[in-house]
């Protein structure tokens, strides 16, 4: 679904990435994982374009990203993404965020935007709140929502940009348990985050970075029993330690 080849990106002198290398087959999720500051989020965010890489190339289904224009909105519409600040626009109903996008770029009729949003909030457990608005619900209800705001487009693959990490720890999991029953239903995902159990259970691979680049990759079985790199062990000792 994703093949990732030397990808590279600068921020003045400073490399967020370098020179990374990653496929992401059809249906795998794929947890990344690493220290603050490693590159994970901008590898995510280069999957969809939000970042333009300097150098390398991302192909998504066989074919580059684009650049700009109508066929990037198609690329997004394709690919979702779940931030960690949930994004809802505040002035909006939380059935307003999910069939805006699908009306304007699927151009969805509304009554059809409608009843598959209520079916989606449904299925995230928040069908009751669909006419409030995100300030009136919990932060676990709100990136529920946004989860569903994804999903409405119908994406071929989801990314998860540490969507856990703005979340006070009695609403994580909340969230967690809506990402594992899409991962059982085979959807594509790229899941960044700290939570470890998660990427225990629920991955098909980790992918530990450090210092912009893919440090060590493997089963979540090889990776926690035994990380072939020291890197990779001497940050387990200290997240496992918290």
């Amino acid at each position: 679904m994703f093949e990732v080849r030397g990808l590279t990106k600068q921020f003045g002198e400073s490399y967020a990435l370098r020179n990374v290398d990653l496929d992401v087959a059809r249906g795998e999720v794929v947890v990344i994982i690493g220290p603050s500051g490693s590159g994970k989020s901008t590898l995510c965010r280069c999957l969809n374009r939000l970042e333009s890489p300097t150098a390398g190339t991302v192909l998504f289904d066989g074919k580059p990203l684009p650049v700009e224009g109508r066929e990037l909105a198609r690329l997004r519409a394709e690919v979702g993404m779940v931030f960690q600040s949930f994004n809802l626009f505040q002035h909006r109903t939380v059935l307003d965020n999910i069939t805006l996008a699908p009306m304007k770029v699927r151009k969805t009729t509304r009554p059809e935007a409608e009843r598959t949003a209520r079916e989606l909030l449904d299925r995230v457990g928040i069908g009751a709140q669909a006419g409030k608005y995100p300030a009136q619900l919990s932060g676990g209800q709100q990136q529920r929502a946004a989860i569903a705001r994804a999903l409405a487009m119908r994406p071929k693959a989801l990314l998860f940009d540490e969507p856990t990490s703005a979340l006070d720890p009695e609403m994580v999991g909340e969230v967690l348990d809506v990402m594992t029953s899409l991962a059982r239903e085979g959807m594509t995902m790229v899941v960044v985050t700290h939570e470890m159990g998660f990427a225990r259970k629920v991955a098909d691979r980790v992918v530990f970075m450090a210092d912009g680049e893919i440090v060590e990759t493997g089963s979540p079985e090889e990776f926690f029993a035994a990380p072939s790199t020291d890197r990779a062990r001497d940050f387990l000792a200290k997240v496992l330690a918290h």
